[in-house]
């Protein structure tokens, strides 16, 4: 059942300023309730994170042709994902420049141009503004003037980034750090088989602060922690992740694949942006992530075997994968509501294998569609009590809770401080 959230009347974006000071001075607790239940605060968060980072949009696999387009919805936003007539991908908002209406309704097709429905401005489709009817009575109009506006782009191995905010730095110099461990993949070529939105009634942060997090995994993901060693403390898993490493190159043929950087939050120079990746070990026995830890499907891009291990990436504050030899995992999350989130999974394997001969769907997706559910079930109830007026946040873990730390630190900075290009 829905819950709801009584607003606060007398919140201001002083007093947000002030409880994230007074937060900052508790490093290593949790997050006074106040934060998941400021409207104040969430439209400071809409306004620096959510349109002022580098989020995942598509793939180009949603978009392999001329005029096929396909949208991401944003806040109270859509923007237009698509591939123009000389093949490059587009991004632009969906809003007519004339009065404001969306000039396309579907969530994807294809199509040689956008027609605003209301007073049938035609756009290219480039964004570009290709007929606007009888405005030729205005004096000195000028179709370059008016086409769709565009978001920043950045296309990455066939995933594709935008950042609203047009004096965002780049992306793209902060990605050559992971170059080396993500190639193999070939995610380029890869293709889309599954998407998956999982809404969950709990307040964005609620949902991305569990991601980051493994100390819950052992109690939480009976399926997932067989399997993986990261709800382990470190040195216990130490000589399997040593190990697993020491044979990764020789056993998947890809050079670099043990690259590790940890270039976000705070320990990136970029509001936004940055990256991350590691590579951590499977329990013996286990190759991939599945219900059994056997293949599920034919081995990636350059991949010529499995060293039992699997990659882990983030791009950008709100997105990460985890990537098997055999198929690739992305969430994003994206806040809708003060108290609802959704959170997306996307399946990836390579981009010529057959379903039904090469993989089964159900098969490639039990695991994280599993985990995922039982994330939903724990934020549910992890946002009903941070929302008591009794709650008093209690200290996180040193080892486990370690990049939700970095996570917080970074996202009281953005409240309080300005924004860094």
């Amino acid at each position: 059942m829905k819950k709801f959230i009584a607003t606060d009347v007398t919140d201001t974006p002083e007093k947000m300023r002030q409880m994230a000071e007074a937060q900052k001075s508790k490093r290593g607790f949790g997050m006074d309730p106040y934060f998941y239940r400021s409207h104040i605060t969430y439209q400071k968060e809409l306004d620096s994170i959510l349109y002022k980072s580098w989020l995942y949009a598509a793939h180009v696999s949603q978009v392999p042709n001329p005029g096929d387009f396909i949208q991401y919805e944003l806040g109270e936003d859509a923007i237009i994902i698509s591939r123009d007539q000389d093949g490059e991908i587009q991004a632009q908002y969906n809003i007519c420049r004339h009065r404001g209406s969306r000039v396309c309704e579907e969530k994807s097709g294809n199509t040689r141009t956008f027609v605003c429905p209301y007073h049938g401005w035609v756009y290219n489709l480039d964004g570009s503004l290709r007929a606007a009817r009888e405005m030729l009575a205005l004096e000195d109009f000028n179709a370059a003037d008016y086409g769709l506006k565009k978001p920043q782009i950045c296309v990455f191995h066939g995933l594709i980034y935008i950042n609203c905010n047009p004096d965002a730095a780049q992306l793209a110099p902060d990605l050559l750090a992971i170059e080396p461990a993500i190639r193999g993949y070939d995610l380029a070529n890869a293709k889309v088989i599954e998407s998956r939105v999982y809404r969950v009634d709990a307040n964005w942060k609620l949902a991305l602060e569990n991601y980051v997090e493994c100390y819950h995994c052992a109690t939480a993901h009976r399926a997932y922690a067989k399997s993986h060693t990261l709800k382990e403390p470190y040195e216990n898993v130490k000589a399997l992740n040593e190990a697993m490493l020491a044979r990764a190159e020789d056993q998947t043929g890809v050079a670099g694949v043990a690259t590790k950087v940890n270039q976000v939050f705070n320990d990136n120079p970029h509001h936004g942006g940055g990256a991350y990746t590691s590579r951590y070990a499977l329990y013996d026995g286990y190759l991939t992530g599945s219900q059994d830890g056997q293949p599920v499907a034919p081995l990636m891009g350059e991949y010529k075997g499995y060293d039992g291990g699997a990659g882990d990436y983030q791009i950008g504050p709100l997105s990460s994968m985890l990537n098997y030899p055999d198929h690739c995992v992305l969430y994003r999350f994206t806040p809708r509501s003060l108290t609802e989130t959704d959170m997306e999974i996307v399946w990836f394997v390579r981009g010529d294998a057959v379903e039904g001969k090469d993989y089964d769907v159900d098969k490639v997706t039990w695991l994280w569609h599993r985990t995922t559910v039982e994330d939903e079930f724990i934020i549910r109830r992890n946002s009903e009590g941070v929302n008591s007026r009794f709650f008093e946040p209690g200290p996180y873990h040193p080892e486990h809770e370690e990049t939700l730390m970095r996570f917080i630190a970074w996202y009281l900075d953005t409240l309080t401080n300005d924004i860094r290009q």
